[in-house]
């Protein structure tokens, strides 16, 4: 069963037997076995790839459901449901990661010596389930999964940029006026140069490409940016909440932002969660809830 499941993903022998540490022979004749057993094939076999039949589509997704009640019964066995312990890798991104997960990991892990953790900060979308991490935080709309979401909150996408830049320059009315403006992009956004608003008359989303006077690879390089007037910035309410507060940035635009995106927590549990997932979960929800709405600054239309 896990042979065609894993064959059934990837859509070929070669890339499940290199998945699985099986030679493709033993994969193909395991899987021919079952077949013959059961009675009806599962796979079409062409030259270029593997396709699962009608009767393969339906039998593999009960072969998904045993192999997680098999794997969740052993875990079990094991403790692994019972005592918080183990490896736990997460995902998140760079600014949120070293701001609010790092630091809540710290105490989580001086509460329960039993658990180890490895935190991978990175502006890119891991693929979680393909490069093995148990938690990631995401921003923005989630698209349909087998994942699990744990709602931590929401944030806008705001446009800042210091006294000093604002007094040297006019004041953008609309998104158009950054085009004549200079502006810092940075490569967290799904565009760094194609920034999106939302007519407020038209209530539709409307798109702006800028040229860049500054372009960095972080939201913390873009943030230091804004901050020393190297231009109008394009950042979450979360990275730009201290600075505006401080006085170091203005937010300018806002009746043209989009609507907020949610943040969440995904993990790749079933309905059986490991302690030591449950136990972060317990821990880091009700902590990064409370720094979101802390840091949730109010918009004036």
């Amino acid at each position: 069963m896990r042979m065609l499941v894993e064959v059934s993903e990837t859509e070929s022998f070669s890339r499940a037997s290199q998945r699985l540490n099986i030679p493709v022979s033993t994969v193909s004749r395991k899987i021919t076995e079952l077949e013959e057993q059961i009675g009806t094939r599962f796979l079409v076999r062409t030259t270029r790839k593997v396709a699962l039949t009608d009767a393969g589509r339906s039998y593999v997704e009960s072969c998904r459901d045993i192999l997680e009640r098999v794997s969740a019964a052993e875990r079990l066995a094991a403790g692994e449901f019972a005592m918080p312990r183990g490896a736990l890798t997460i995902t998140s991104p760079v600014m949120f990661g070293q701001r609010f997960v790092a630091p809540i990991l710290h105490d989580f892990l001086e509460q329960y010596p039993g658990i180890t953790a490895h935190l991978m900060l990175s502006d890119r979308n891991a693929q979680i389930v393909e490069e093995g991490f148990d938690l990631a935080v995401r921003v923005g709309e989630l698209p349909d999964s087998s994942l699990s979401a744990v709602r931590l909150g929401e944030t806008r996408r705001v446009i800042c940029a210091s006294p000093k830049l604002l007094q040297a320059q006019k004041v953008p009315q609309r998104p158009e006026d950054l085009l004549q403006l200079p502006c810092v992009a940075h490569d967290f956004q799904v565009s760094p140069i194609r920034w999106g608003f939302r007519d407020p008359i038209r209530k539709a989303p409307c798109w702006i490409v800028v040229d860049p006077r500054f372009s960095v690879s972080t939201a913390e390089a873009a943030l230091s940016a804004a901050i020393s007037g190297a231009g109008f910035a394009r950042l979450f309410c979360y990275q730009a909440a201290e600075a505006v507060r401080r006085g170091e940035l203005c937010l300018v635009l806002e009746e043209f932002e989009l609507d907020p995106q949610p943040i969440n927590f995904l993990h790749t549990a079933g309905r059986a969660i490991p302690a030591k997932i449950r136990s972060l979960l317990d821990f880091a929800v009700p902590k990064l809830r409370a720094e979101l709405s802390r840091l949730a600054l109010p918009k004036r239309n």
